[in-house]
């Protein structure tokens, strides 16, 4: 059961991390799109933006289990499988993307906004503003969300356990759960998941306050 353990902790961390860099490259982008041309906005596309806002709310409120049902065919086109560690990066990750859009969204949103239409009235393009002002500004507030972020991916990893996701959700569920005598197994799979989160939540909010310059 070590060998098991060991196993499904890394089977948990590459789920995890290619997942939220995946999340966070479809993520980032729609929700600086969100703001951008939102009405008022620096690039304003009201019907875009009404558009792209519903999409994100429908895709947020689908439940994960559903979710990873839903493009298991998606799963298999691009994976070949529609089952197993590399098969759930594809559901984890289109799950996480709107949570990331409404961080970045959140986070641009409080940057002050005399600083952007100071940078506006000065000639500065949509490109500098989001180079020079959006993202430094906000990067406090989106290393606290992307460090949120990763903790609802673990959360959601281990809920793909119950679909043959692998990882320690997975261990849990089969020589825990199922396993008659064995329930000690899905609580020593419980307590590193935990740690995992723990240790999340540690780093990020170190990098947040390094970086943070208030």
């Amino acid at each position: 059961m070590k060998d098991l353990f060991l196993e499904g902790t890394i089977e948990t961390l590459y789920m995890v991390s290619l997942s939220t860099i995946f999340s966070l490259l479809m993520g980032f982008p729609l929700g600086l799109l969100l703001v951008l041309t939102e009405k008022g906005g620096i690039w304003p596309k009201p019907q875009f933006n009404k558009v792209l806002d519903g999409v994100i709310n429908v895709l947020r409120s689908i439940p994960f289990i559903i979710l990873m049902i839903l493009v298991f065919p998606l799963s298999n086109l691009i994976v070949q499988k529609s089952i197993g560690t590399t098969a759930t990066i594809v559901p984890l990750s289109i799950a996480a993307a709107p949570f990331v859009a409404r961080i970045m969204e959140t986070s641009i949103r409080e940057i002050d906004r005399g600083v952007i239409e100071m940078s506006q009235s000065l000639g500065s393009s949509v490109g500098e503003i989001i180079k020079y002002i959006l993202i430094p500004e906000a990067l406090p507030s989106i290393v606290s969300g992307i460090t949120l972020v990763i903790i609802n991916i673990i959360g959601y990893s281990a809920m793909a356990g119950a679909l043959g996701g692998g990882g320690l959700g997975d261990i849990a569920i089969r020589f825990g759960l199922y396993k008659s005598g064995e329930k000690h197994n899905m609580y020593i799979a419980l307590i590193i998941i935990i740690l995992l989160v723990q240790s999340v939540q540690f780093i990020g909010n170190r990098i947040m306050f390094k970086i943070d310059k208030k």
